[in-house]
């Protein structure tokens, strides 16, 4: 499999989830065994060069809990969800954060990090930047470090990247 082959399985939906958007679907790939296998694979490739150290992963709702679920099964890591806001049942913290399309609240239980613990944050797509800065600030407020910040796609023309406190490790660059 190559990343052509990949990039060939992310459906483009027009006007979701409001017009102007192109939401960049990922259930198709998700669907293909081979393509889903090499994609979290590659990714692992890519994070063992650039992010070392790392105790656990942090997965961004929802489809980031794919991604990252099976990168930190891949890595034998543990896994840590960042949820929408009144989804955890523990003690928690929260942050806001505001994205091409909107704003909403992210959170984490307060035990989910330990201090001084290596995070790499993972999602679907970094589009904004809002989204992953907010568990970025959520790690810190934990006491973790922030290691990196993993996505299958970039959508680098958004500027996301300048957000984050370290360049994103990526799959698929548009």
């Amino acid at each position: 499999m190559k990343i052509e082959g990949i990039i060939s399985k992310i459906r483009d939906i027009p006007d979701y989830p409001k017009p102007g958007i192109i939401f960049k679907d990922i259930t198709p790939l998700l669907r293909d065994g081979e393509a889903f296998s090499y994609c979290v694979k590659e990714l692992r490739k890519r994070i063992e060069v650039k992010a070392r150290g790392i105790d656990s992963i942090v997965g961004i709702e929802a489809r980031g809990f794919v991604i990252g679920a099976a990168l930190a099964y891949e890595m034998d890591l543990g896994f840590v969800p960042a949820r929408k806001k009144g989804k955890l049942p523990y003690k928690k913290i929260s942050e806001n954060y505001t994205v091409e399309y909107g704003s909403d609240t992210l959170e984490m239980h307060s035990d989910s990090i330990s201090k001084g613990e290596n995070v790499l944050i993972v999602d679907d797509l970094l589009a904004t930047g809002g989204t992953a800065s907010a568990v970025g600030s959520m790690v810190r407020k934990l006491g973790g470090n922030v290691a990196g910040y993993a996505f299958l796609i970039w959508l680098s023309a958004l500027g996301g990247e300048k957000k984050l406190d370290s360049n994103p490790i990526y799959l698929i660059k548009y």
